[in-house]
């Protein structure tokens, strides 16, 4: 992927800009229709667009909290441990016109990866999007497990080096909405 190109998602109906050298989940294996995933070549670093039901029950601060929660839950975490919460600002985002509330969340779970016994902590940021008028929590996952050291010092992981924060807020301030169908009838 181009690092300055908007990537289509969801058939067409977001785009977003994606770090250098994403690689599409899709094409390795099935991902769930409400799920963009996209891989590090040499990390097992990754970022996930989610398209969810709005948890209108939760507001604010504890629905950013939910989500981690929910998703700590489906990956069978261990430990959850929430670091900061922060609201984010609306002007900052391409969503700006259909989001009323964002945050981001920075966190710890301890999972195991498939296939694997030993778990790890993970560190985690999210955004999460709250766009009531298609009620919808829009969910950017990204995932931060412990470097691999065995295979990260090679000089070929030069030319692919780690996502940084820096490349979560670019894709979290540059996803943009094409097609609202994508919602259903309103």
């Amino acid at each position: 992927m181009e690092p300055t190109k908007a990537s289509p998602l969801f058939g067409g109906a977001f785009s977003a800009i994606f770090p250098r050298g994403a690689i599409d989940v899709s094409d390795l294996r099935p991902v769930p229709d409400n799920q963009e995933v996209f891989c590090h070549p040499r990390t097992d670093q990754s970022l996930i667009v989610e398209l969810l039901e709005l948890q209108a029950h939760v507001q604010g601060e504890a629905a950013a909290r939910y989500h981690f929660e929910d998703v700590g839950r489906v990956q069978g975490s261990r430990v959850l441990q929430v670091e900061s919460v922060q609201p984010l600002n609306l002007e900052n985002l391409a969503l700006r016109g259909c989001c009323q509330e964002a945050w981001v969340l920075s966190g710890k779970q301890q999972v195991a990866k498939e296939n694997q016994q030993v778990a790890k902590d993970v560190t985690l940021h999210q955004a999460l999007l709250r766009v009531p008028r298609y009620q919808t929590d829009l969910l950017v996952t990204f995932n931060q497990p412990p470097p691999d050291h065995r295979s990260s010092l090679g000089p070929e992981n030069l030319s692919s080096p780690s996502w940084n924060l820096g490349d979560f807020e670019q894709l979290v301030t540059s996803l943009t909405l094409h097609d609202p169908n994508i919602f259903g009838p309103q």
